[in-house]
């Protein structure tokens, strides 16, 4: 079974499954460049000189490390962080190492909302705010297409059979 399949009780459908919005890779990219690039021009700067070969390997060093702490641990972030929404919860999970999870049942959920500036309406993602029955408003960062998100989780949550009126819960005079 592929994640978050293996999660899932029996009856339970994914709804949404999707990892945080491409513009939180922008700024590990851009340090990808800066660190590639400010390598390579230290390199020729450094070549004319008798001692270029250690200061080649010395620059090579702090460009791995550079690269692999700006670059290589937040694309893993990214990728292993994920925001699920099934026909009962809603998941969070996030962590490389240490993995932290959120389930929040949709019967629990109050309210929901989203917010988003100038820049991510371009991008097409915002925040997503979910009030549940006893915590403080949760914030997801960076969901992609953060309009169709809310609509489709407060539609989850409005459409859950559980929550419908049965007519044996009726009162006899008519009232529901």
């Amino acid at each position: 079974m592929a994640y978050p399949d293996d999660l899932l009780s029996t009856g339970e459908h994914v709804v949404i499954h999707q990892h945080p919005h491409w513009k939180t890779l922008l700024v590990p990219v851009l340090a990808l460049v800066v660190a590639v690039g400010g390598g390579a021009y230290l390199a020729v700067q450094v070549s004319d000189f008798g001692w270029a070969s250690i200061a080649w390997l010395v620059l090579a060093a702090i460009v791995v490390v550079l690269v692999t702490w700006l670059t290589l641990a937040p694309v893993v972030r990214w990728r292993t962080t994920h925001f699920i929404v099934t026909s009962e919860r809603v998941m969070y999970r996030i962590g490389v190492f240490k993995r932290t999870g959120l389930d929040i049942p949709l019967g629990r959920i109050n309210s929901v909302r989203f917010e988003h500036t100038l820049l991510d309406r371009i991008l097409g993602c915002g925040t997503l705010i979910i009030e549940s029955a006893s915590d403080e408003p949760l914030e997801f960062d960076d969901i992609g297409r953060v309009e169709k998100v809310h609509s489709l989780l407060y539609r989850e949550i409005n459409d859950n059979p559980a929550d419908d009126h049965r007519t044996e819960d009726r009162v006899t005079d008519g009232r529901a």
